[in-house]
């Protein structure tokens, strides 16, 4: 079970994460939940609420069409509707109305994705869809909200009579306004209303002069408002078909109330399901606005934060235009004791408290601004030690109180603990101070408690280095610019800094050296050598960071250079292909340019090239033989898998499927050679011979020697 420490809600400003939430809210329940959240005891119901805020956040991301969350709570109408007789106002009737139609939307959309958000999916088994409620209230109610004319016969003959009044008493109004405006007796405003009754504005000197009942008279008494006589038997006639309206709507909701009521289960479902909704989805806007993720959850103790950023720190900076450095952090069974040092402002405390933050933030249900790779896990204490709390009420000093926490925490920490300890054992003499905190430590290492702590007490920092499962690390500085860098780095313990931070604040080198020479040698030392050690390290960083870029661009350019390569020798084989397949063609060009030259055009012999026209199919015979041959040599190849060589020794096999598309080619269409795998445009076709474009080269090809591309 998880026990809740006030005061570390307190320390971490969980509290601010409580106030965000509750401006997101849109009804009072759910706002006052908000207000008041706190991390959940039981780990069952912390993962399912993770899971819950993680859909809807899937929902707000991914554009899914989820209805509008615009409702009122069904507080007062859920206490009216059980009592006999009850009658629920016209708002509260609306609200049922448009809270069931709500629900149904919700129902539609969670139709065919139980399994996708199931999580929030679970929260409808208290209602169903209906349109019952909806056409109930429809029949009394229109569009508007207002209570239609024909909600009942006599409630229609009641309006109709009060229509017949209304227009009767509008015209006789414009008769005599108009009347008395001619003769003069009307002030500039003409007319005006007094007690929702259509009254003159006559100028009180003429008063006398008109007749009818006077109501009233203006501020300075120049204007008296007259009631026209002609009207005051119609108003008043009006006045009671209105109080008749009203009973007989009140009679109306009445039944309408008792008619509802038979829903009462399910109109509670409703109230439940939308207060749950909005508390979930408060939760969601604020991981949509913190940029925040869930990260995987270990059943194991573990911590690994990846590009962390305290939520606080990081919206003032972005109020401010100034930047948050993220952080990493890992805390795992073979480092579960951190312990951070470093100078003075260089965010050591924020480092811790983004940790403590995260955890509290993750144990309440809430996604945490991390990297989605992080992992972290669940502790039964959170218990933090951090500031100045000295208690008035007790008369307690700073360091007494820390003494009590530390109590407190020696008792109750065990390995399901974390501990956030903010400059740890300081508030008495330093020496004194340090020891006893060396002893604190080393017994909240062997209750196999996780811990995070900063110090500027070397012995912390050495017994940290010795124990087992115990880590340093610091709050990196810039050794040459004084200036701290906000960045945490794990390994070794931090320099203090405490000379260079005075220096830079402009404490003259003569002061900073006379205090050098009363501390101890060894001290000065081990700072000096931190100090030196943090600026190689700072040093040696830069040069991987430097070295990891240089990779990446001959990376980059290696790439380019085999897709250049690739392209290069692509286009080398399409035109050494070319160059094959010209020669081909300028050979048995040559050959019939013999052909030519042996031809006889004037001879009297009928058969004198008889023997060349028998030489000349013999050598096309030839030819046509050895391109069959080697197209179903290549066919084979491509289908079988044989090769070329081996395909001549074995025997053909005839291959009735068409691997490349030939019935496809017309005109227009991309083709590519069989052998060259160069591609082409079909410009033309006759028959079996296709004229296909290659670049600038147009070439007669027949069909079977292509294939088609597209």
């Amino acid at each position: 079970m998880l026990t809740i420490d006030q005061q570390t809600l307190h320390d971490l400003e969980f509290t601010t994460i409580q106030g965000w939430l509750s401006e997101y809210a849109i009804g009072p329940t759910a706002q006052e939940r908000l207000s008041s959240l706190q991390p959940i005891a039981l780990l069952g119901e912390i993962e399912t609420a993770l899971f819950q805020v993680k859909e809807f956040h899937t929902i707000r991301t991914t554009g899914e069409s989820f209805p509008g969350l615009q409702f009122e709570e069904l507080t007062k109408e859920l206490i009216l509707l059980p009592i006999k007789d009850a009658v629920l106002s016209q708002d509260g009737i609306v609200r049922i109305y448009r809270a069931s139609d709500l629900v149904n939307a919700l129902l539609h959309f969670f139709d065919k994705r139980e399994e996708e958000f199931s999580n929030l999916f679970s929260l409808t088994s208290e209602v169903y869809f209906t349109k019952e409620i909806i056409e109930t209230i429809e029949k009394i109610f229109d569009a508007k909200g207002t209570i239609r004319d024909d909600a009942s016969p006599l409630l229609y003959d009641i309006r109709q009579q009060m229509q017949v009044l209304k227009n009767q008493i509008n015209r006789n109004f414009e008769r005599e306004m108009r009347r008395l405006l001619k003769e003069g007796l009307l002030g500039e405003t003409k007319e005006t209303f007094v007690h929702e009754r259509r009254v003159l504005t006559v100028v009180s000197t003429h008063k006398r002069k008109v007749h009818g009942s006077v109501v009233g008279s203006s501020k300075t008494g120049s204007l008296t408002f007259i009631e026209p006589q002609v009207n005051i038997p119609l108003n008043n006639e009006l006045e009671l078909l209105i109080d008749d309206e009203r009973k007989e709507i009140f009679r109306i909701l009445k039944q309408l109330t008792a008619d509802i009521s038979h829903h009462l289960p399910l109109i509670n479902g409703y109230h439940n399901l939308l207060v749950e909704l909005d508390f979930i989805h408060a939760k969601t806007r604020l991981a949509i606005d913190l940029q925040a993720n869930l990260p995987s959850i270990n059943e194991e103790q573990c911590i690994e934060l990846i590009d962390a950023v305290h939520p606080i720190l990081w919206k003032n900076n972005q109020q401010l235009g100034k930047k948050t450095f993220p952080q990493t952090i890992l805390l795992d069974k073979f480092s579960r004791m951190l312990v951070i040092s470093g100078p003075n402002a260089g965010g050591k405390s924020i480092t811790l408290k983004t940790i403590g933050l995260m955890q509290l933030m993750l144990q309440s249900g809430l996604l945490v601004p991390v990297h989605p790779n992080s992992k972290m896990s669940f502790f039964q204490r959170i218990l933090s030690d951090i500031g100045d709390n000295q208690s008035i009420e007790n008369e307690l000093s700073t360091y007494s109180y820390r003494l009590k926490r530390m109590k407190y925490f020696l008792e109750v920490s065990n390995r399901r603990t974390l501990l956030l300890l903010d400059e740890f054992g300081t508030g008495s003499d330093p020496d004194l101070g340090g020891a006893l905190a060396e002893v604190f430590f080393e017994h909240l290492y062997n209750k196999k408690s996780f811990g995070v702590i900063t110090t500027h007490y070397a012995s912390i920092k050495l017994k940290a280095d010795r124990l087992k499962n115990a880590v340093n690390g610091c709050m990196l500085f810039n050794t040459e610019t004084l200036e701290p860098l906000y960045r945490f780095s794990v390994g070794q313990p931090g320099s203090s800094f405490t000379f260079e931070v005075a220096q830079m604040n402009g404490i003259s080198l003569e002061l900073i050296a006379e205090a050098k020479s009363k501390v101890n040698e060894q001290k000065v030392n081990m700072d000096k050598l931190l100090s030196e050690l943090q600026s190689e390290k700072t040093y040696l960083e830069k040069l991987n960071r430097e070295h990891i870029e240089a990779q990446e661009v001959a990376m980059q350019k290696q790439v380019y250079f085999e897709e250049q390569k690739k392209r290069y020798d692509e286009k080398f084989q399409a035109v050494q292909s070319t160059i094959a397949v010209n020669n081909t063609y300028i050979l048995l060009g040559k050959k019939f340019q013999q052909f030519i030259g042996r031809f006889v055009t004037k001879s009297r012999k009928k058969d004198i090239n008889q023997l060349l026209m028998e030489e000349i199919k013999k050598y096309i015979s030839v030819e046509k033989s050895k391109s069959e041959e080697a197209r179903r040599l290549e066919t084979l190849k491509a289908t079988v898998g044989v090769p070329a060589k081996k395909a001549k020794k074995q025997k053909v096999i005839e291959v009735k499927k068409d691997p490349y598309l030939q019935e496809k080619i017309g005109i227009g269409s991309t083709v590519k050679l069989i052998e060259t795998k160069q591609s082409g445009t079909v410009d033309d076709m006759q028959g079996n011979i296709c004229t296909v474009v290659f670049g600038f080269l147009k070439m007669k090809v027949e069909k079977e020697r292509l294939m088609w591309v597209k």
